[in-house]
């Protein structure tokens, strides 16, 4: 199962990976079915669509397309989701939460588990390295994606 993970992580670290290459923030993330299959991919692209509801999960959500189930369903991630992400989790029902890492940011991990969600941390030392490189080169845009210049914490 943790062969099955990591690759599944691969595709989120793709799309990070990307988003730093377009000026970006470097977090990924894919939504795959039940059976393992990718259904849609995304990274977070607040910076290149200046468009703050665009989170790398909700770009891999949007990406999946309309279904009429998403239980079972599991959503990998680079970074842990924070609570916007974590609504959109709980919201649609998704099972499962596949996390790369969550040492530069937690999110809410107990809420979901609370309510039935499956939280995974993979606590991968690539995807720790990507986020904090980026943080600590660009501090006041990462002050902003995490909601700490409006005054909340992630």
């Amino acid at each position: 199962m943790t062969e099955d993970l990591e690759e599944m992580l691969q595709v989120a670290i793709e799309e990070a990976q990307m988003g730093l290459a377009e000026g970006g923030i470097p977090i990924g993330a894919g939504l795959f079915g039940a059976d393992g299959e990718l259904l849609g991919r995304g990274r977070n692209r607040r910076v290149q669509e200046a468009d703050a509801s665009m989170h790398a999960e909700t770009n891999a959500f949007r990406n999946a397309g309309r279904r009429p189930t998403y239980r079972g369903t599991t959503m990998v991630t680079t970074l842990s989701p924070c609570w916007y992400c974590s609504g959109l989790v709980r919201h649609f029902g998704i099972s499962r939460v596949v996390v790369g890492e969550s040492v530069n940011a937690r999110g809410p991990h107990e809420s979901l588990e609370e309510n039935g969600v499956d939280v995974i941390d993979l606590g991968s030392e690539a995807c720790v390295r990507m986020m904090r490189d980026y943080i600590e080169a660009h501090p006041e845009i990462w002050l902003e994606d995490s909601g700490q210049t409006s005054g909340r914490r992630y």
